[in-house]
């Protein structure tokens, strides 16, 4: 019979990947599942089996998913204090391949934070049913909830999110837009970028007050394309472009050569829908990109994209 330890050990990235869907900050997942395994360390020894646990990964997951809702309360708090918008921390889904393991769902930036309407029960209804394919019983079990309960949840935070859900796009589509945007942006062309996005388009950016940001969303296609334009013209200088995965799709990230090496500046990601590009999340707040070490840095291949960007 596994031990406590090799038993957690094994669930540990299963249940870090559960608890970043659920707070959209991974060094808040990881003090989360730390403080899982503490009560797990003595509450299962010498082995859970033995300890009377019958279901281990069930115990588990009920214990982070609990203290992550928790979690997620403080983190709200302080969300409303951040200066300009908030944007969950991008994660390289290459150096972390077991957080994409799951079904992809409630994983990229752009569902991360569309799950920020959604209560904490709600969160983490819709997560564990569509991200971990938890049947109603067993959702019930760990939201310490009924059946019946555990599908209104799940019910009401879809219908929270109805209209806002991007239509799926095909992998060809997603790269004739990407490549698209990166072309029209690399080339300063302002007609050919407010063509690839959607008339509502939004663009968001995240400097926490530690990295210049705008204070504000910008809506509209113009006005995002001008954005986007006057950015990289801005900060374009001395700044090179580095093709990464980031939650499991292409971002770029913004790289300078500094006195200690390659320094990430910023993360730029799309949410790309079927009638064009959504949105433009710019992640510019440092302790955001630490994750992104130099394993990330190696450029993804985007051969069927055309040229890669010198300045996005």
């Amino acid at each position: 019979m596994p031990d406590a330890l090799s038993v957690f050990e094994t669930a540990r990235p299963r249940l870090t990947g559960l608890a970043y869907r659920l707070l959209g900050s991974w060094a808040e997942a990881e003090d989360v599942v730390q403080d899982a395994w503490l009560t797990w360390s003595t509450a299962a020894q010498p082995d859970p089996a033995a300890a009377g646990i019958v279901n281990p990964d069930a115990y588990l997951t009920t214990m982070v998913t609990r203290r992550a809702l928790t979690a997620l309360d403080s983190a709200r708090v302080r969300r409303e204090q951040y200066v300009g918008p908030w944007l969950p921390e991008p994660v390289d889904t290459r150096a972390d391949p077991a957080l994409g393991a799951e079904r992809a769902e409630a994983l990229d930036l752009a569902t991360l934070l569309l799950l920020e309407r959604l209560t904490g029960p709600e969160r983490a209804a819709v997560v564990l049913r569509e991200a971990f394919a938890y049947d109603y019983a067993a959702l019930a079990e760990v939201l310490g909830t009924s059946e019946a309960a555990a599908r209104q949840l799940v019910s009401r935070g879809r219908r929270a999110l109805e209209g806002h859900r991007r239509q799926r796009v095909d992998d060809t589509d997603r790269a004739r837009l990407l490549g698209a945007f990166v072309a029209a942006a690399q080339g300063g062309d302002l007609a050919a970028l407010e063509a690839v996005l959607v008339p509502d388009a939004v663009a968001i950016s995240d400097g926490g007050g530690l990295a210049s940001a705008a204070r504000r969303p910008v809506h509209g296609a113009d006005n995002v394309a001008r954005f986007v334009l006057g950015v990289l013209e801005k900060f374009g200088q001395g700044v090179r472009s580095i093709p990464v995965e980031a939650n499991g799709a292409v971002a770029f990230l913004a790289v300078t050569d500094g006195p200690e090496g390659v320094e990430p500046v910023a993360l730029w990601s799309l949410d790309i829908g079927s009638g064009g590009v959504r949105a433009v999340h710019i992640v510019r707040t440092p302790l955001k990109l630490a994750r992104f070490t130099a394993d990330a840095l190696t450029p993804i291949n985007l051969s069927q994209n055309g040229p890669l960007p010198g300045r996005l």
